[in-house]
């Protein structure tokens, strides 16, 4: 499992989360870069896919880091939800689009599980898509209904052994990262619990709160907020190191489980055959976004932080997708889990 403490520099988060799409940034100088046939770009406005729903974790990122983009850019950018099967149809959408850079996909860590988690995926990430580069690598936490028994990550693994019929396990749906962190958790454990799949991090997320379900896995940037104000009970972060808006919430391995590592990575594609200078005008604007003290700021809050200037580029994300992609089908395969 890679994981990584290269939390340095972070993003701002844009209001409207939830909305089903939001402008941003829409001023400025109407770019500067050939758009492959003879233009500038961006002539027009550029569309952010999410594939997955507003107010998730990886819609809140893409707004974080929508207008200072769009400020670099001297554009607009339009951020559009289309979500479904594990972010497969968004991505998918994306994989169709005209290769010109007004369609541009915010994936996360199942940009690298999909293939191994689908039989008739539609695409495949290396061939089909043209990296931009990372923007944030963020850490899970387990978090439980605030009333559930155990008080700390042992006592929650001894529980959910003796209790393995019994206790509920939520998640937002096959291939979320919820999902996947689940599966390492009872991995981990060593013990298949009752999941409870969810349409979305929100939902899962309103259900724990309200008691509904027993505890699950999910990042940092959805659950700060209800660990900080009391509403969840917060076990462990699943990086080698605390998180700084968190202090209180030990690592996994402090908590006694070292084989629980993984941090959820945010990166930005667009389809193949994409312009190079189109793509390096992304990953500029991307390097500028996250180096705005705004985004650092806001993105702290959340418990995360951007990558350095040198992972946001186009070699440095493939490289992380390439060997994702073959840890990732080891770990579902030994799960043998498959998505329909």
């Amino acid at each position: 499992m890679r994981t990584t403490s290269r939390h340095r520099a972070a993003a701002r988060m844009v209001a409207a989360i939830g909305a089903v799409s939001l402008v941003a940034a829409c001023s400025g100088n109407g770019g500067t870069e050939s758009d492959g046939g003879g233009g500038k770009y961006p002539e027009q406005n550029i569309t952010f896919i999410v594939p997955f729903s507003a107010g998730g974790p990886t819609d809140t990122v893409t707004r974080m880091i929508a207008e200072p983009m769009a400020k670099q850019l001297g554009g607009k950018i339009v951020v559009q939800n289309v979500e479904g099967a594990g972010g497969t149809v968004g991505a998918g959408r994306v994989a169709r689009a005209e290769p010109d850079g007004y369609t541009v996909l915010m994936h996360h860590i199942g940009m690298s599980t999909a293939p191994a988690l689908y039989a008739n995926l539609g695409y495949k990430p290396l061939e089909d898509f043209e990296t931009v580069g990372l923007v944030t690598e963020v850490p899970m936490t387990i978090v439980a209904r605030k009333t559930f028994e155990p008080a700390t990550l042992q006592e929650l693994v001894t529980y959910v052994k003796a209790n393995a019929g019994k206790v509920t396990l939520a998640n937002a749906g096959r291939g979320a990262a919820s999902h996947l962190c689940g599966l390492l958790f009872q991995s981990a454990a060593g013990v298949k619990l009752q999941e409870v799949p969810y349409q979305g991090t929100g939902p899962a997320l309103t259900d724990l709160v309200g008691g509904q379900v027993d505890f699950m896995c999910d990042q940092s940037t959805n659950t700060s907020g209800q660990i900080s104000a009391g509403e969840v009970k917060a076990y462990a972060v699943t990086t080698p190191e605390r998180v700084k808006s968190l202090p209180d919430v030990p690592t996994t391995t402090e908590a006694g489980m070292p084989q629980l590592k993984v941090s959820v990575w945010h990166g930005l594609y667009v389809p193949k055959g994409t312009p190079p200078d189109v793509v390096q005008k992304l990953s500029e604007s991307l390097k500028a976004a996250l180096a705005d003290q705004g985004v650092i700021d806001q993105m702290a809050k959340l418990g995360t932080a951007p990558v350095t200037a040198a992972d946001a580029t186009p070699e440095a994300h493939r490289a992380q997708l390439e060997e994702q992609l073959g840890t990732w089908a080891k770990v579902i395969a030994d799960a043998g889990v498959k998505a329909s």
